[in-house]
């Protein structure tokens, strides 16, 4: 027995190790076959690059044919062909370098050749490599123009894929066009600023679909055209991508989106529109997805103008998304430069009327149509003009459109050689307009807020309303600057109507108002709340202010944080600077009149909100809150003459002093105000 152990023993150690080794010696042979696979498929891989130029100028093209040679050393880094996949990796970088001028092409060439001389000393190809490496020279320290680039669209990719991302968890922001246009403008810079960059092909992809999303809520031919174009120049200048691969599903897919929009388009304006559609200008107001709630129904079309200002207001029963573009003048259809506005989910009123002749110096017409079965087009014809703004209000809601003419080609003109005819005073004579004019006032509205079914704030006392009280506090002030400023004077309203808040900043524009001053009574739901506050139309200061203009505006304090983006453009042109100098000696001029008269007044102070009555006013506007109607000693000291002449008077200190400041010689002129 132990004999045989021995000898079977003997017999199965020697057996062992060769059957290892013969499968080792067999596992080596296909890994080495494997090795050299790759290594002529990545050869292969160059040979087609070598050989076709369009592929050349694509980054991805090289990158494809560098990392098949990397692979070969990463799949079998101690085979016989790894080093020669660094090197031809390492060289194929070189060659890159020398196309795009890239810092990073550079150092990648360098650290591939460093990795060959340090892993594989004794390969034929390490010396290649030292000589590769001395032909490429140090790295500059400065950067190169491409590389700046590289970085600059690497940053504004980042970006927009941060906003991007933002869009996707905040369905608020979905709703407003600027919003995308935020991500898409990033993704075109990045683009644009590397278009053969290692990240070109993925901005493409990026600017494609925030156009397609963007699309599925405005339902604009535009943004399809956007989606479809991206995707093209996509799969066209980058076949090799991944992100091609994805391409002619998603350009279907907006295809198809189209189809179904444009089902029910066969009212003539919106064809013609159709016809001669240009890409539009950035839209600032928001487009978001439609609610299945019934549409609002378009029941007017209004407009105030003089020669260089005009505004149309598009009415409508209830809000809803709108969005709206510029279309440039077409001489071959015989059509003017115009300017649209979509108002999605909506149909016009039976009683609309569908054109509105305008005639003025900038514009011809408002035209309002049926776009499609949940789309209400109004088209703005126009002369010339040089600017405009949109804007909506709420409650009830309305799309208000201003445009703006060239000052010099409409000049202001001064009504009649001699006489000018006022409200509250017959006739002045051209001595006083002189006057007028060297103070740089001539004319001042004055608007008594509220009026007719809007009452205002309920005042302490029974049957005490705002309207009314604002109403004989602004004729008193109207009476009392025609006497002492010799100033044309204009009232909004001068009897118990209501007036909406755009008309009368309308009135004010179209009147060629120098000032605009908008009475109003504070409130509070904390009766002992008192003082008296002046504001300036910007963003809210403070969480009271927001109250002030919601309470002011009719809407809620949600709809006045949604003005922020509205306010931001269009408080370039307001008279900021002049607004606030007249805020601030309106407030120290009525503080000054009231406290030595009586106990208890305080001053709130200038505040900044987003008042709707002052929005668009082209000239220096306050609104003043005289003192708290909701507070018992001050609603009865607004129902006194005394303290509403005593008003009048700060008030009229106030601008006294702003005039001064102005037109410091005015006051100096024999004859002049008191």
């Amino acid at each position: 027995m132990g004999v045989r152990k021995k000898q079977c023993s003997g017999f199965l150690a020697p057996w062992v190790p060769v059957g290892v080794l013969i499968l080792i010696i067999l596992f080596s042979q296909a890994v080495l076959a494997s090795s050299k696979t790759d290594y002529h498929l990545a050869e292969r891989c160059y040979l087609k690059l070598r050989n076709n130029k369009a592929k050349q100028k694509y980054r991805d093209s090289w990158k494809h044919c560098i990392n098949s040679f990397l692979k070969v050393q990463k799949n079998d880094p101690k085979g016989a062909w790894a080093s020669a996949g660094l090197y031809q990796a390492g060289k194929l970088y070189a060659q890159l370098y020398l196309r795009s001028g890239g810092k990073s092409d550079k150092l990648s060439a360098i650290d591939t050749f460093d990795r060959l001389i340090k892993q594989y000393p004794r390969s034929s190809y390490t010396k290649k490599a030292r000589g590769e490496i001395k032909k490429l020279g140090p790295a500059k320290k400065t950067k190169s123009k491409s590389e700046k680039a590289t970085l600059a669209a690497r940053t504004n990719y980042k970006k927009a894929q941060v906003q991007y991302r933002l869009l996707q968890k905040k369905s608020s922001l979905r709703k407003y066009r600027d919003q995308w246009f935020k991500c898409i403008d990033s993704y075109r810079k990045a683009y644009e600023l590397d278009s053969d960059g290692p990240l070109a092909a993925a901005a493409l992809f990026g600017l494609a679909q925030s156009y397609e999303q963007l699309y599925k809520y405005s339902f604009l031919k535009d943004d399809r055209k956007q989606a479809q174009k991206a995707y093209k120049e996509l799969y066209q200048r980058f076949p090799d991508s991944p992100y091609a691969q994805k391409t002619p599903a998603r350009y279907k897919s907006v295809e198809k989106k189209d189809i179904a929009q444009k089902k029910n388009s066969n009212d003539a304006i919106a064809q013609v529109i159709t016809r001669v559609s240009t890409p539009p200008a950035l839209s600032k107001e928001p487009a978001s997805e439609f609610s299945e709630k019934s549409p609002a129904i378009i029941e007017q079309l209004r407009f105030w103008s003089n020669p260089r200002y005009t505004r149309v207001v598009i009415d409508a029963s209830q809000d809803s998304v709108f969005t709206y573009h510029e279309l440039r003048e077409d001489p071959a259809v015989n059509k003017p430069r115009r300017l649209y506005v979509d108002v999605h989910n909506s149909r016009m009123g039976s009683n609309l009327q569908k054109v509105i002749p305008i005639n003025d110096n900038l514009l011809r017409n408002a035209r309002a149509g049926q776009y499609s079965s949940d789309t209400v087009r109004v088209v703005v014809d126009t002369k010339s003009f040089k600017t405009f703004k949109i804007f909506s209000l709420k409650n009830p809601f309305r799309i208000v459109l201003d445009i703006w003419g060239d000052d010099k080609k409409s000049a202001r003109v001064v009504r009649g050689p001699d006489i000018i005819k006022q409200k509250h005073n017959k006739s002045i004579p051209i001595s006083a307009i002189v006057k007028q004019l060297a103070l740089g006032v001539r004319r001042i509205v004055i608007d008594p807020g509220h009026g007719g079914r809007d009452y205002g704030a309920s005042g302490y006392k029974k049957n005490v309303h705002e309207k009314d009280v604002v109403l004989q506090i602004s004729k008193r002030l109207a009476k009392m600057i025609n006497k002492e400023l010799k100033c044309d004077v204009i009232l909004t309203r001068d009897t118990d109507k209501y007036l909406s808040l755009e008309e009368r900043t309308a009135m004010a524009n179209t009147k060629n108002a120098d000032l605009f001053i908008s009475i109003h009574t504070n409130a509070s739901k904390d009766k002992r709340a008192y003082g008296i506050e002046t504001f300036i139309l910007n963003l809210a200061t403070d969480d009271e202010a927001i109250r002030v203009a919601a309470r002011e505006n009719a809407t809620s304090t949600k709809n006045i944080s949604d003005l922020d983006s509205i306010l931001k453009d269009l408080m370039k042109n307001a008279k900021v600077s002049e607004s606030s100098r007249l805020a601030s000696y309106v407030q120290q001029g009525i503080h000054g009149q009231l406290k030595g008269k009586y106990k208890y007044i305080k001053n709130k102070g200038v505040k900044q909100a987003p008042f709707y009555v002052l929005l668009g006013a082209e000239m220096p506007s306050i609104l003043v809150e005289t003192s708290f109607i909701s507070n018992a000693r001050e609603c009865k000291r607004l129902t006194i003459n005394a303290y509403q002449t005593r008003l009048c008077k700060g008030i009229i200190k106030g601008i006294k002093r702003y005039l001064e400041e102005i037109k410091p010689l005015a006051f100096h002129t024999s004859g002049g105000p008191n």
